[in-house]
């Protein structure tokens, strides 16, 4: 009889994780409103809790498959690859409600916050401070991430690791920068529609850079423990993937917020 598992496809085992993952967000979700209305935050740390462990065993679970087991064949790899682009996509889209909301407000500024850009009584940050800083550490950060790449596929291992760890060193120091530049900001989330945009965009960039250099931070661990060769590391491509598109984002939210609309 032909054996039936005689493909190059993996048929993912049974896992509990789906399902602790569903009970682990649902327990978040209800612990923020508990959060609001009691202002008791036991039930939301215990979904925090049950959703960082659900992630860190699915994930862990996810890296044996493709580095020990083998179940991480071309064709399997080329579908993670297009859930990766696809998911991406998704982000762009994301950021797009954000553009849309900053230019429909700015290009024609109603009556109700004097008909003018930036509105009254707001003071924007000086593009040439900070932001332009972040620029420059951000864009610096594209050009190591790529090094490492290179480095990855020329089986360079001291200079993957070196410029891998440069990487995630300027992650942490735009998200203390952008920490700090919230912490001096002259207006607030309540501050109009200015205010309302100016931190839902940039606020959830800097979401995604914490994210970004999370995902950056496990491939060093992993490549750290042998897990990437020169022909078998889609989970660094993937963050390297995820990182130019925040680049590419804090460009955008740089050249319009930042410099354009002040």
């Amino acid at each position: 009889m032909k054996n039936l598992y005689n493909h190059p496809y993996h048929l993912v085992d049974y896992s509990p994780w789906p399902l602790t993952g569903a009970i682990g967000v649902m327990t978040l979700v209800t612990g923020l409103v508990k959060w609001f209305h009691n202002f008791n935050m036991n039930l939301l740390i215990i979904g925090y809790i049950i959703t960082l462990l659900t992630m860190y065993q699915w994930w862990r679970d996810v890296s044996r498959e493709g580095t020990y087991q083998g179940k991480h064949t071309i064709l399997v790899t080329k579908g993670l690859r297009w859930g990766m682009i696809l998911f991406i996509v998704s982000e762009i889209f994301f950021f797009l409600s954000f553009f849309w909301a900053f230019f429909h407000s700015s290009l024609s500024p109603n009556i109700e916050i004097g008909s003018m850009w930036p509105p009254l009584s707001i003071t924007p940050f000086n593009p040439f401070h900070i932001p332009l800083l972040n620029t420059i550490i951000l864009i610096s950060s594209g050009v190591t991430v790529t090094w490492t790449h290179h480095a990855l596929m020329e089986n360079n291992y001291s200079q993957a690791t070196q410029s891998l760890f440069i990487t995630i060193t300027l992650g942490i120091y735009f998200t203390i920068l952008q920490a700090y530049e919230y912490l001096e900001a002259p207006f607030t989330i309540a501050d109009s529609i200015y205010g309302s945009t100016f931190f839902m965009a940039t606020g959830f960039h800097g979401l995604h850079v914490i994210i970004g250099t999370l995902f950056l931070l496990i491939c060093f661990l992993r490549h750290n423990s042998n897990h990437f060769s020169s022909n078998h590391h889609f989970g660094f491509e993937a963050a390297a993937w995820y990182w130019h598109f925040v680049d590419v984002v804090w460009l955008f939210l740089y050249i319009s917020i930042y410099w354009w609309g002040n």
